[in-house]
């Protein structure tokens, strides 16, 4: 346990929720926060930023919440700007009052009450101002810990799990004391926001978040935060129980758009390193698995996200309404971004099981990688079976979409990543051969461009971070 030996100075506490079309889930949020004593002990507010068409105010269950938290809660109607806007709109809200510490927390979450206390007390305890978050829980597999704490590797261009953390832990295998590695202090870089607290004075100084609509805001907030000599912590016995990324389609689906243009943005403002060759080479190698797996709405999307960075920080903040419905019409031409409920709207496979049997074992040896790959690179040049295109050849589970499997045939129906829908893909080798072109011209004007917009975006940072550009946004008809 963390001990202090004097009483923690008394700090108001606000929690700011974005929602989106989950008011059952919200609402069921809000009314843990009600109903525990000692949460309502230190909270002073609940602004709930609510950007969707089903409204929170419209559940059954919002009444009983107003009743419990009386003019404590406050619930906004805007504009769907994302995770960015939603927070932002949050934080400018939670500013106008007294409270110190701003708790942010998604809408579909589990909540353990005594975290946001412990958060609040770690917060309350510390010698200078500290961003806490929470760890996650597996919301499918509640006894597991899947995320313990995280950093932004800024040399490899990507983030992956702190050393020293544990990934994936079950307590139900081993518990928190048979665990030793759990009880060790790690060094995080940032904390998602699926829960985080935030002193008021990091708020300040530090700014709100970029206008990145979602993917990376959180990141971004907390490298610059380092920056300013604001530190992150994850804090164990701290957790909230929410879906893991593992369980969703977002490398590949719209978010894979604001993936690739965020962690862009995120690189130029804080890597020391020149990214160039990993950027070119992660790009290129994420290109050829999409295309071999016939996933070219996702290759699209990274060529807008280039183009859109390249563009500049000017048009950020038109993007946070203006990207996604751009992004659902450009998914909209391509077969496996049409998603249907269920492969029974389709032919039946016409290949049995049994034929691609040893096709979905992954190759490890480098020689066995290699000529994996170049029979699926011959394979995409040629034309395909013409019967293909109506009937598939197999049916996939998510799981098993691979590009070594999928590389070496003509069509087949995936599911996505929930078990929800199905896609039917089909190989086109004009569409490989455009998109491939497109790749490659689009990585090297990003190697060349690359110094000059990322000072751009630097010089950008106070406008796009700053409470009057927001309430401009806010103010919009």
């Amino acid at each position: 346990a963390w001990m202090v030996d004097e009483p923690l100075p008394p700090r108001a506490l606000a929690v700011a929720i974005t929602t989106f079309n989950r008011p059952a889930d919200c609402v069921a949020a809000v009314m843990a926060l009600a109903e525990d004593e000692a949460v309502l002990g230190v909270l002073t507010r609940v602004f709930v930023v609510d950007q969707g068409s089903v409204k929170v105010r419209d559940h059954h269950e919002f009444a009983a919440a107003t009743a419990r938290l009386g003019d404590r809660l406050v619930v906004i109607d805007q504009d769907n700007l994302g995770g960015s806007g939603g927070f932002a709109r949050g934080m400018i809200e939670a500013l106008g009052t007294d409270v110190e510490h701003v708790l942010l927390m998604d809408d579909d979450v589990r909540l353990e009450p005594d975290s946001v206390l412990r958060a609040h007390a770690f917060a309350s305890a510390a010698s200078s101002p500290v961003i806490v978050g929470a760890q996650m829980l597996n919301l499918q597999a509640r006894s597991r810990l899947h995320a313990m704490g995280e950093i932004v590797d800024l040399k490899t261009s990507f983030w992956r799990p702190a050393s020293g953390s544990v990934y994936d832990h079950d307590f139900a295998t081993l518990t928190l004391r048979q665990q030793r590695l759990l009880h060790a202090r790690i060094h995080s870089t940032y904390t998602g926001w699926w829960m985080c607290l935030i002193p008021r004075e990091v708020l300040e100084r530090n700014g709100l978040p970029l206008p990145l609509f979602i993917k990376w805001d959180d990141a971004e907030y907390a490298l610059r935060a380092g920056e300013h000599g604001f530190p992150t912590v994850t804090l164990p016995g701290s957790a909230i129980w929410h879906m893991p990324w593992t369980d969703k389609d977002d490398a590949t689906d719209w978010t894979a758009y604001f993936h690739l243009r965020n962690r862009l943005i995120t690189l130029a403002l804080h890597s020391p390193y020149d990214v160039r060759r990993a950027l070119v080479a992660d790009g290129l190698r994420n290109t050829f698995k999409h295309l071999m797996a016939m996933e070219y709405s996702t290759v699209a999307l990274h060529h807008k996200a280039i183009e859109d960075f390249l563009a500049g920080p000017e048009h950020l903040f038109d993007l946070l309404r203006g990207a996604l419905p751009a992004v659902r019409e450009l998914r909209a031409g391509y077969d496996d971004a049409r998603i249907r409920p269920s492969a029974k709207e389709f032919p039946a496979p016409s290949f049995d099981a049994v034929r691609i049997e040893n096709l979905l074992d992954p190759p490890v040896h480098p020689m066995a990688i290699a000529k994996r790959a170049l029979t699926t690179i011959g394979h995409h040049l040629r034309a395909p079976d013409p019967g293909a295109r109506a009937r598939p050849q197999i049916n996939v589970p998510a799981r098993n979409a691979r590009w070594f499997l999928l590389g070496t045939l003509d069509s087949a129906t995936v599911s996505n990543a929930d078990g929800s829908g199905v896609a039917f893909r089909r190989r086109d080798p004009a569409q490989f051969r455009r998109l491939l072109g497109r790749t490659v011209a689009l990585y090297r004007q990003l190697a060349t461009d690359w110094s000059r917009t990322s000072d751009e975006y630097r010089a950008a940072v106070p406008e796009l971070t700053s409470v009057d550009a927001w309430r401009r946004v806010f103010e919009r008809p």
